[in-house]
């Protein structure tokens, strides 16, 4: 049987993987709070290579590069996330980046 789509939200956050939020990556409080708030899922996508502006408040025992934290949910969700980790992104060179998604669901045969 064919799979259906769902429409959600997809909230990219672009940083450095080194930069600190209270001695703690800023990507793991992402996270953190995202599970807190019950929002669907979230990941971290640490990069290769990139560049954008630079953050004095790094660890040099901290991975190093960029990363993404990907958060996905309802758009209206998402929106309300945002001013709860205004805080974390203030204090970094973060971009966020919201966008309407397609999820594919397959359909499990029975």
């Amino acid at each position: 049987m064919p799979g259906y789509d769902l429409l959600a939200a997809r909230l990219t956050i672009h940083l450095d993987a080194a930069v600190l939020w209270h001695h703690r990556p800023a990507y793991a409080e992402l996270v953190h709070r995202a599970r807190r708030e019950g929002l669907t899922g979230a990941s971290v996508f640490h990069g290769v290579a990139g560049f954008g502006a630079g953050d004095p408040k790094r660890s040099p025992l901290a991975p190093k590069g960029p990363c993404a934290v990907v958060i996905v949910d309802e758009e209206p969700r998402l929106r309300d996330f945002l001013p709860h980790v205004a805080d974390v992104l203030g204090e970094t060179s973060a971009v966020a980046v919201l966008d309407r998604v397609r999820i594919h669901t397959p359909r499990v045969h029975e």
